[in-house]
């Protein structure tokens, strides 16, 4: 057994994805939304999972700097796609949570329609 919490973030990006035959799509932006989501096997001392605005600062910590950019001309994608599926690795390796705490599911949104996500309860360093 043990509880989640989850928060919901969006910030604005373009990005340029390398198709497979090397070529790059057009240039284009999206309003994109994510959802991080936390586990703990019990509650804290005041019953919670964690402080919903800590889990919001620290999210953001990782999702202002991408916010506004070419997501391609960022550090983070400098040998990887800024695909949606990589954004949210990104931000799944990024993101610095409590000993107490541990990251299950970050999914990101590039449109209403279309998501990915990583899933897991450890992440792998580069």
């Amino acid at each position: 057994m043990h509880f989640e919490i989850r928060t919901a973030r969006s910030f604005t990006a373009a990005h340029q994805l390398r198709m497979y035959d090397a070529s790059l799509e057009p240039l284009h932006e999206h309003n994109w939304q994510l959802e991080v989501t936390i586990k703990a096997p019990k509650l804290d001392s005041i019953g919670v999972v964690m402080d919903f605005h800590e889990l919001e600062r620290l999210v953001d910590q990782v999702v202002g700097p991408m916010h506004n950019t070419h997501l391609n001309e960022l550090p983070a994608f400098a040998d990887i796609n800024p695909s949606a599926e990589n954004v949210a690795l990104h931000i799944a390796r990024s993101l610095r949570l409590p000993a107490a705490v541990r990251l299950t599911r970050v999914e990101v949104w590039e449109t209403q329609e279309n998501s990915a996500a990583w899933c897991g309860d450890r992440v792998d360093a580069r």
